[in-house]
């Protein structure tokens, strides 16, 4: 299959696997992450794994996080400062993300939603590029993707754009890759 039949087929499973007992077996999983004082999460859109709960549990911890900016379609993101209860406005891309007047910090690791991934590492979003854009730029920051596990497929087509996760987090724990 391609790209867009994968992701057809994967958005309708991620619908069917969005429930709270999921997403809180995720979260129950937050303390097996790596390492990492500043976190990157999303504003989950439409069926992607809600974030709300994960980043009260990474609060506990007492990290600190961020939200991505898409500033320039074209662009990496930088991420923004952000703490629970924060006011968000759309971004360039229509996104909700952190206010210009947030503060921009570097993430140590970001967390990133996804539709599809293999066992290799590979990430299958949405198809606008931004997080494979901000990995390229950024390739020493670690790179989690946030999954059901049930988003698993056995091989994704690869182009050389696309940047690899150091592992993942879906209800069954944290996976890293090799």
């Amino acid at each position: 299959m391609d790209k867009a039949e994968i992701r057809t087929r994967m958005r309708a499973q991620r619908k069917l696997l969005n429930t709270p007992e999921r997403v809180a077996d995720i979260v129950r999983h937050a303390g097996d992450l790596p390492a990492g004082a500043v976190v990157a999460l999303y504003s989950a859109i439409g069926a992607e794994v809600p974030t709300g709960d994960l980043a009260m549990a990474l609060v506990d911890q007492g990290r600190t996080l961020c939200l991505p900016v898409v500033v320039d379609r074209d662009a990496p993101m930088v991420f923004r400062l952000w703490s629970i209860g924060d006011p968000l406005e759309d971004d360039a891309a229509g996104c909700p993300a952190p206010l210009d007047l947030a503060g921009e910090v570097m993430p140590d690791l970001v967390i990133t939603p996804l539709v599809a991934f293999d066992g290799r590492g590979g990430r299958l979003g949405q198809g606008g590029g931004y997080y494979d854009r901000t990995f390229e730029a950024l390739a020493d920051v670690m790179r989690v993707g946030l999954a059901f596990a049930g988003q698993e497929v056995e091989a994704l087509p690869v182009e050389a754009h696309d940047i690899c996760l150091h592992g993942i987090l879906t209800e069954n724990g944290y996976r890293p890759f090799k």
